[in-house]
Parts: structure tokens; sequence; C-alpha cells
């Protein structure tokens, strides 16, 4: 569900999973009988709900999901919970009747759907009683073509669309395409709905760079049975289709939960077994070879493209720049132990604490120091979709060698390549496999590749 101010709700979601745990775990004990106490059948019977509930998208509810689909949707999780709970009785609950069984399957699921459509239907109400939960919204394109979404915008206010303004026109030129995005940057729309028809793949483009670069969602209407090629996401307003620009998993608040739970647990691991000690002794080295701080703070570019101070150990010579200069191969600012600390990254340690605080990732897009971000902005196309996440002390561009001094066009676009690959095709899994990759570079000493 979107909120009035951002993206996605950060409460109703995780409310949801709470709520249907506790359902499924309270009635387990008082309906089924089963051996709470067992941790492994616990976890097995959490897991399995979950697993299945990501898979099947059961709490992927939007403001524009029918509920014929919440029911579908529901009706597979019944039925796939179902053989775990007959296959953890067979385990753990002998005594335990088929009929109690399916009574339990059955109560769980009328009790879980009466509060998801309580939910649901009271986000409607509130919609359209209070004006809030809404996202503001344009319309561009030919009268023809955009009638059946401005009709739906209006119409149905209990979908939370706010229909800002159309920008109605029968051949569409450039005056108006600028009109619009001026419009959209001066008025702080949320999203932009654009019709195909007449519109020329140069005009398309125009559009496409100022969503990515203002972080503006952006959703085309297609023409008719218009047919593509490229892997965009086809979402249904009621039965108008709409084109959705990009897909973002970490937008998904379970896989925020699940992103923000391994950087955090991650980061104190090394904080506590790494950091603790190798600070001291990092910062008497430092303070010996040279006067300054023992930790540099940088003002860096995160998510949303909001400013921070990032950490890391100094490993230059102090002066008046404060590190405002790239750092070049053979640079003379870079002191003795400088050389160390940098060749093995353990300069970037301390950003760990930036990780733990919230303001980055363990993995995500390298972020840049604030002058360099506005010198790319202007420089290399799709710049901004990197701030779409949050930046990370690793990522994939890092281990596919493109680290550390840019000394080419071609090193940043190809880093702005891979973060936006990153970004639309995130899993743990890979989040994992770049750690690895990261770790076997630092201890093998291939610079190119970390």
């Amino acid at each position: 569900m979107r909120t009035k101010t951002g993206k996605y709700s950060s409460y109703i979601r995780p409310f949801s999973y709470l709520i249907d745990l506790l359902i499924i775990n309270f009635f387990a004990v008082y309906i089924a009988h089963f051996p709470v106490d067992n941790i492994l059948f616990l976890v097995v019977l959490n897991v399995g709900w979950i697993g299945i509930a990501s898979d099947l998208g059961f709490y992927e509810v939007y403001r524009y999901t029918k509920v014929i689909t919440i029911l579908n949707c529901a009706l597979k999780q019944a039925c796939l919970f179902g053989f775990v709970v007959f296959a953890l009785a067979f385990f753990y609950a002998n005594h335990t009747s088929f009929r109690i069984l399916l009574f339990y399957i059955w109560f769980i699921f009328v009790l879980i759907l009466f509060i998801k459509f309580s939910i649901y239907y009271f986000l409607q109400t509130y919609r359209v009683v209070f004006g809030g939960n809404h996202r503001r919204v344009v319309l561009l394109g030919n009268k023809e073509s955009i009638s059946p979404l401005r009709h739906f915008f209006t119409e149905n206010p209990d979908y939370g669309y706010e229909l800002s303004h159309v920008f109605e026109f029968e051949e569409v030129k450039a005056e108006h395409i600028e009109k619009m995005l001026e419009f959209v940057l001066n008025r702080n729309m949320d999203e932009i709905y654009c019709s195909i028809i007449g519109l020329s793949q140069d005009q398309m483009n125009e559009i496409i760079d100022f969503a990515d670069s203002n972080l503006k969602t952006l959703k085309f209407i297609p023409e008719g049975n218009q047919i593509f090629f490229r892997n965009f996401i086809l979402e249904y307003y009621d039965y108008i289709p709409v084109i959705a620009l990009r897909s973002i998993r970490l937008d998904e608040h379970l896989y925020k939960i699940m992103k923000r739970t391994f950087d955090v647990v991650f980061s104190i691991i090394i904080i506590a077994g790494v950091l603790s000690w190798v600070l001291p002794i990092l910062g008497i080295l430092i303070k010996l070879e040279s006067k300054g701080p023992i930790l540099l703070k940088q003002k860096r570019n995160g998510l949303n493209n909001k400013e921070f101070y990032c950490y890391k150990f100094r490993s230059m010579e102090m002066s008046k720049d404060d590190y405002s200069n790239q750092v070049s191969k053979n640079d003379p600012r870079v002191t003795k132990i400088g050389k160390i600390i940098r060749k093995t990254s353990i300069d970037e340690l301390p950003q760990f604490y930036n990780v733990l605080i919230g303001d980055m990732s363990v993995v995500g897009p390298r972020p840049h120091i604030v002058s360099y971000n506005q010198e790319y902005i202007l420089k290399v196309d799709k710049f901004m979709v990197r701030h779409f996440i949050k930046p990370g002390i690793t990522g994939l561009a890092q281990v596919k060698g493109f680290r550390g001094e840019i000394e080419t066009d071609y090193d940043i676009i190809n880093r702005v390549k891979y973060d936006i690959f990153y970004i639309e095709n995130w899993s743990i899994l890979l989040d994992l496999k770049i750690i690895a990759i990261t770790i076997y570079n630092i201890i093998t000493g291939d610079e190119k590749a970390y």
C-alpha cells in the first residue's frame, strides 16, 4: 500500500506478517495441538508460510489490486500451506485428526482474510473520507488514449490516485513535454503516466531520463494490443493496462527487512570482531606517521540522493582540499600506512558504522563525493538511478573491476551499468556472491577486481 508522502507504507505489510504469524502459531496450539515447544517444528511452520507467501506474492496487495486477485492468491496460499501442515502433523502430531487439521487450516485462513480485507477496505475508506494515502499523478497523451485511465482516476477515489493535471494534446511537441516536466518538478508529483501514441523515441527517452534523474515513478499506457519485447512490468488498473518502466525488488518491504537484517547482523560481526581491535592499532600507526584525525568523514550522496557523512580511515596527508580531489595511482599524498590500508581496503572498515546506522548497505552502488556526483549527473546517462537504493561498501561494479579511480568516461559508464543491473536483479544470493568475491580478491590481492 502506498502512502501520501512515500512510495510504500512502512507499517502495513510488516504488521500483516506479524498478525498472520501470531494467528498461525497461536491456533497451532489451541486447535491443532501442535508441539510448539519444538524449535524445528516452529521454524518449518513459519518459514513455510513466509516462503510460500513470498513466492506467490500473498502480501503484495497494491491500491489497484482487485479483490478476485487477492482471493485467488489466498486459495493458492491455503492449499500449499495445507501441505506443509499435513507434513508437519505426520512427523510431530500423530494424534491430531484429519478433521482437526482441515478445521485449523480453514479457520486461520478465514481469520487472516478477514483481517486482510479489513485493512484493504479501511484504506479505501480512509482515502475517500480523509483524503490520505494518496499518490499525486499527471497524465500526458491524446484524448482517446488517456481517457480510460483519466476516468479510472477520477471515478475511483478509493484507489488513492490524485489526478493533479492532464496534459492533453493531439500531437505531442517538445514544448508540451517541457511544460509537463516542469509541472511535475515544481508541484512535486509522485507518478507520471504517458500514452505511447504520438510519442517519438527521443521524446520517450527524454521523459525516461527525467524520471530517473528526479526519482519519479514513470508508467506508459500502451496502444491497444501493442507488444513489447523489453522486460516491462504490465499492471492492470481495473481492466486498463499500464506499463511500469522499472521494477525494484528492494521497494518491497519484505526484501527491505531481509536486506536490513543482514546488514545489521553482518556489520555488528565486523565491528565487534574486526574493527574493535583494528581501530586502536591503526589509530596509533596513523597518528605516528602524520598529523590529523584517525577517521576521515566525507559528504556523499546516498538513498534518494540525500547527503550523509561517510567514514574512512585516513590514508593520506591532511591538506586544504580535504580529499576533494580524486585519489590517483601513486598519489604523493598517500602515506606509507595509507598504501597498505588502501591496497587491502581496510580504510573502508569504518563504513560498517554507516551500515549499522542505516546510511549504507554492505552491498550496493558505491557512493561518490558530492562534487563528483554533481559532475557525473551531467555527464552520465541514468546516473541518478543508482540512488533508488542505499549505497554499499562493495558492489557488483567493484567486483567486475570498476572500482577506485575513474580515469575515463568508460569507467563511470560501466560502473553505472552494473549498478543498475544490481538494482533491478537484487537477491540475497547475489549479495552473498559479491561479498564472497570481494573477500577473495582482497585476500589474493587482485586490486582491479574488487
